[in-house]
């Protein structure tokens, strides 16, 4: 009875593995081509698999995007677990975790700002469908972690309401990151309005979050030299 069971193991690794080659390989190929640009035949030649291979696993285009995009979300939210829990964030001054989170939101939301954007299509041609609640209650869940954080953290926070305050002033920060990063448009034409580069723009988000929850610690000789 042993001998299937030892069988067995090996090719339960190989097929994880597998899949998750395959789901790298296709959040890979959507960031480059987007969603039009990403097809079976790409994603199968990107992750060292047959076009066959895919279909035995996936019936069609869609339902590979949805799983990875679902993974990526959970991933999201793991990796936030792991890096930091409320408990530890309690014992964090606000300035300091403000800055930390969100000089790690303009770094990733450069780097991935084409995945965003071909994620946030994807979704937005799914709204309604099953998927799509199951990926905005993902990124729900994510978002409510990091207020329950920065409430945590937050005793100097000179608002009323401290919990809706957080979620308004990180929804702020998210929503310029769109306007700026992810979808920045002809931005030609708002250059002279907008900070000057990525570093600038750190300094400047924090400076407003802080400012708006009532938390702003006065600003370093570093903030001052890079918005100078």
């Amino acid at each position: 009875m042993r001998k299937p069971e030892q069988t067995l193991a090996p090719q339960q690794a190989r097929s994880r593995e597998s899949l998750k080659r395959l789901l790298k390989a296709t959040v890979e190929v959507l960031g480059q081509q987007g969603v039009a640009g990403t097809t079976i035949p790409r994603i199968a030649a990107h992750a060292g698999l047959t076009p066959g291979a895919v279909y035995r696993r996936f019936r069609n285009k869609d339902v590979l995007l949805e799983t990875a995009i679902l993974r990526v979300l959970e991933d999201q939210t793991k990796v936030l677990l792991l890096l930091l829990s409320v408990e530890a964030a309690a014992e964090i001054p606000i300035a300091t975790l403000a800055e930390q989170v969100i000089n790690s939101l303009v770094v990733s939301y450069r780097a991935n700002a084409s995945l965003l954007r071909a994620i946030r299509q994807f979704l937005q041609e799914k709204e309604g469908s099953l998927f799509w609640k199951k990926a905005s209650k993902l990124e729900l869940r994510t978002f409510e972690y990091l207020v329950a954080i920065f409430v945590t953290s937050g005793r100097e926070i000179q608002h009323a309401d401290p919990r809706a305050a957080v979620a308004l002033g990180l929804m702020m920060v998210v929503g310029t990151l769109w306007e700026v990063v992810v979808n920045p448009g002809d931005i030609k034409v708002w250059k002279g309005l907008l900070p000057k580069d990525d570093r600038t723009l750190k300094v400047e988000l924090t400076r407003s979050f802080l400012r708006y929850l009532g938390a702003e610690r006065p600003a370093s000789s570093a903030d001052r030299r890079a918005t100078s």
